[in-house]
């Protein structure tokens, strides 16, 4: 009675530890992991707005578009969102479709649950010496601080999500399309255009929920102008990511060998 209780048992166990030693299931992990830490992380740094002239030490450009000026302003949340496009394009070429869907959709799962979280912290009753611990460093009230840069507004939250999820789906959509018109030629060209695509819907949609929509009211040439800057810089690393994009291509094939990288490529193609 125990050898049959304990065996299957056994099997069960030698089973999950084939399924986490298999490099393929490693790489998975690995790229996932970088994925949705990359998107949490710019979720919440991405509160602070910096100027990029002054950042790198440059005279402001007065650039002119649809009627603004000014430096050229972004979310420090842009910083991460690169990685995001690269852990996309390769999960897209060797997991294919399904892989990209079942993280894009754990990432805005594990986003509602960190500003939930959040949320639940900036309810907490703060301790009375932390409210002023930072006072003699300029921050005379770390409560309203830490709520400031933590509770994002709920319109804000409700466009990064939609326009997350939009953008990937159609990135995933773009970047097959293109992988049955060209094969396995000119893995450029589907990754970067897959992001050109996807991140043209991304780019105004998240700002369009958040600040036009939302409580702040933007004039459409605000909006406009913010995100035609924004999507020319996503769509200028997407072209500067290409040489690590083959990079990264030649360290999974040393990783996990010729045959089963041409393996799971084929798989995700199919």
């Amino acid at each position: 009675m125990i050898e049959s209780i304990d065996e299957p048992t056994v099997a069960n166990r030698r089973s999950a530890g084939m399924l986490l030693d298999a490099k393929a299931t490693q790489l998975f992990v690995v790229l996932a992991a970088f994925l949705v830490g990359s998107a949490l992380i710019a979720e919440f740094v991405g509160v602070k707005i910096f100027a990029l002239e002054p950042t790198l030490g440059l005279a402001t450009f007065n650039w002119r578009l649809f009627g603004q000026s000014g430096s050229l302003s972004f979310t420090s949340g842009v910083l991460l969102w690169p990685c995001v496009f690269l852990m996309t394009d390769i999960i897209n070429e060797y997991f294919g479709r399904r892989g990209v869907r079942f993280v894009s959709w754990l990432t805005a799962a594990l986003i509602v649950y960190a500003f939930a979280a959040a949320y639940i912290a900036i309810a907490l009753a703060p301790a009375q010496f932390w409210v002023g611990v930072n006072e003699t460093r300029g921050v005379p009230d770390m409560q309203a601080a830490f709520s400031s840069v933590f509770g994002q507004g709920l319109w804000t939250i409700a466009g990064s999500l939609t326009a997350f999820l939009i953008g990937q789906l159609i990135d995933v959509a773009v970047f097959h399309r293109i992988r049955r018109a060209t094969g396995e030629r000119w893995i450029w060209l589907r990754a970067t255009g897959s992001t050109a695509v996807s991140q043209l819907i991304d780019s105004f949609v998240v700002l369009y929920i958040a600040f036009v929509l939302g409580p702040q009211k933007w004039p459409i040439a605000l909006f406009l102008a913010v995100g035609t800057v924004n999507y020319a810089y996503k769509v200028l690393m997407s072209v500067l990511l290409i040489p690590l994009i083959y990079a990264v291509r030649r360290a999974i094939r040393w990783y996990l060998g010729e045959a089963e990288a041409r393996r799971l490529r084929d798989y995700a193609a199919s």
